[in-house]
């Protein structure tokens, strides 16, 4: 039972971690990444559809991404999409291509995207305690109905510390990382 707990308390600390991950690929650093136009979509045919499932992204220089749609009738609708992101991008087309241009990030915007990405890291702490302490809430309640001892309760809420603990330094390394290229000139 104490396994179950643990696992399940693992997995949802996991599940923070890749939230976090996952929100710091769309913080802009001042390099092309097409992980950057992940959350655009494509009014294609009246569905909304995910720009990589209707051309070929790709990264030639660090300040410039290129978009090859498959259908050339997509040019105008992608560049509307880009548009609407609110990503702060401009696209240009020449007839078979779009190309973005990365501006470089001034010192100003570089600061606001680290504070932005410390206020991420704090959410993701917030999420590690919280399953910290749902497993030893529920580890509590397992002591109450008399199904461990006080003495597993008490090593097992150490374990439970030590494994948030662990994550929170994840959170913290990531973080860092991320800093670290956001403040690279």
């Amino acid at each position: 039972m104490v396994k179950d707990i643990m696992s399940k308390e693992r997995k949802s600390m996991d599940g923070a971690i890749d939230a976090l991950k996952r929100e710091l690929s769309k913080v802009r650093t001042g390099r092309a990444s097409v992980s950057l136009l992940d959350e655009v979509c494509v009014d294609y045919y009246g569905t909304p559809t995910p720009l990589n499932q209707v051309g070929t992204l790709s990264v030639p220089e660090a300040r410039l991404i290129t978009i090859q749609p498959w259908e050339k009738n997509l040019l105008p609708e992608i560049e509307k999409a880009i548009f609407k992101s609110d990503l702060g991008l401009t696209p240009s087309s020449d007839g078979d291509l779009i190309r973005i241009s990365i501006p470089p990030l001034t010192e100003e915007r570089r600061k606001e995207m680290v504070k932005l990405v410390k206020s991420k890291s704090e959410e993701t702490k917030i999420s590690i305690r919280s399953s910290r302490r749902d497993g030893n809430d529920a580890l509590k309640k397992l002591e109450k109905d008399k199904e461990i001892t006080e003495d597993d309760l008490k090593r097992s809420e150490k374990e439970m510390q030590d494994l948030t603990d662990k994550y929170v330094q994840k959170c913290d390394d990531i973080v860092a990382e991320k800093e670290k290229e956001l403040m690279e000139v």
